[in-house]
């Protein structure tokens, strides 16, 4: 069911709830958590599909604040708040309340949404597009528990990962680290094979536009010890995401690498080449994994405050085009 609610207010859209409530049974009831979903018009039915599809493993209560293009969000119109509120079948295991708000109504996003708020759950909010250089310090981010951003959706992904490690708090998080996951347990299984062998010397590459590579040479780097050449290649030469890992020890070399979308190869010494399927993962799958847990992620805490930093002042950055 969908309920449109042009021209409204806050106070508005809460009683439409409390009607829709008591006319189609408590639909409220069960939900672990509210998850906020800033973005642009235009934006926002991708997101609200994500959010549906991740609700039927997290049953929440999902509020999309959608403002025009433009800064804050305040271009063209006058003051005004259009909203729609979407239950059942249109919302997954949700209740989607959706908020366009033009002009300055735009400018105080936490009014907007602190009255549609579940009383005592946590709040989550989601940036799938453009973010605030500093989460934990906007208006939003202020009240959540964590906060979720995307490097790879902006026009300067590795920039964009710079700064969300100049700003960390506690609580913070990105889609570029929740997709290396995958990459991640694959290394870590081949580690826990025999014989054993310290890595003396690690190799890591993939798309110029992908902060996940950066992600996943710091990560390697915080966890072995052992310095990283990294390299970054365009996407005219190669495919996206990361391309490639290669760990070098005294028996020989571990290497995983992605040469076509989706599909990898494993070869290790004396064990024969494994394909393995190493897709990139989509929005449902990103979101669902960082909304199990509404704790601080501490290992992408110091992997983005410390290997990062380490990386990029100590190790060596290679020219992957050029190999």
């Amino acid at each position: 069911m969908i309920v449109d609610l042009p021209d409204t207010t806050t106070s508005k859209i809460s009683k439409s709830l409390v009607k829709i409530r008591e006319e189609g049974g408590a639909v409220a009831l069960g939900r672990v958590l509210t998850l906020i979903i800033v973005t642009e018009q235009g934006e926002e039915e991708v997101a609200i599909e994500a959010a549906n599809d991740a609700s039927r493993e997290h049953p929440m209560r999902v509020i999309v604040l959608s403002t025009e293009p433009g800064e804050n969000g305040r271009t063209g119109r006058g003051a005004r708040l259009d909203a729609q509120i979407r239950v059942g079948g249109d919302a997954g295991a949700s209740e989607v309340i959706l908020l366009r708000a033009y002009g300055a109504v735009a400018s105080d996003e936490e009014s907007l949404v602190t009255g549609l708020l579940l009383p005592d759950a946590p709040v989550v909010v989601w940036w799938p597009m453009h973010a605030p250089e500093d989460v934990s310090a906007s208006s939003l981010g202020r009240i959540a528990t964590r906060r979720i951003t995307d490097s790879s959706s902006e026009s300067n992904p590795v920039e964009s990962l710079m700064a969300r490690s100049r700003s960390y708090s506690p609580g913070d998080t990105d889609f570029a680290w929740t997709r290396l996951t995958l990459w991640r347990a694959q290394l870590a299984a081949a580690l826990d094979q025999p014989p054993y062998e310290p890595v003396t010397d690690i190799e890591v590459s993939g798309a110029s536009d992908s902060p996940s590579t950066l992600l996943l040479a710091a990560w390697l780097r915080h966890q072995l010890k052992v310095p990283v050449k990294y390299g970054l290649r365009s996407r005219a030469n190669g495919s996206s995401g990361i391309h490639g890992v290669i760990l070098t020890r005294d028996s020989g070399p571990i290497e995983l690498v992605r040469d076509i979308p989706n599909v990898a190869t494993l070869s290790e010494p004396n064990q024969p080449t494994h394909t393995l399927a190493l897709p990139r993962r989509n929005l449902r799958d990103c979101l669902a994994e960082e909304l199990r847990r509404l704790d601080p992620d501490v290992l992408y805490g110091e992997v983005i405050t410390q290997g990062l930093v380490e990386m990029l002042e100590t190790d060596t950055s290679v020219d992957a085009d050029a190999s």
